[in-house]
């Protein structure tokens, strides 16, 4: 079963409209594929970045000040 597309206006700045108009046509892809693309690995790398959030949940808690205390100590700075 094909997708359909959701059409959208959106407002680019005008060198941006430039720079994507040069790169769908040097990669031969629309305009839309590359921001669909683009859009695509930023919502995956916040996927990624939620996940790790959830897998230290439940490590304790520390403070500024103590964690320069321990990098000094272990001679990180």
């Amino acid at each position: 079963m094909a997708t359909l597309s959701k059409r959208s206006t959106i407002y680019l700045d005008p060198a941006l409209h430039q720079a994507l108009k040069l790169k769908a046509l040097e990669t031969s892809k629309s305009m839309s594929e590359i921001i669909n693309d683009a859009l695509k690995e930023a919502l995956s790398e916040d996927a990624k970045d939620l996940a790790a959030f959830e897998e230290r949940a439940d490590e304790p808690l520390i403070s500024y000040e103590q964690m320069v205390k321990r990098l000094k100590k272990d001679g990180r700075i």
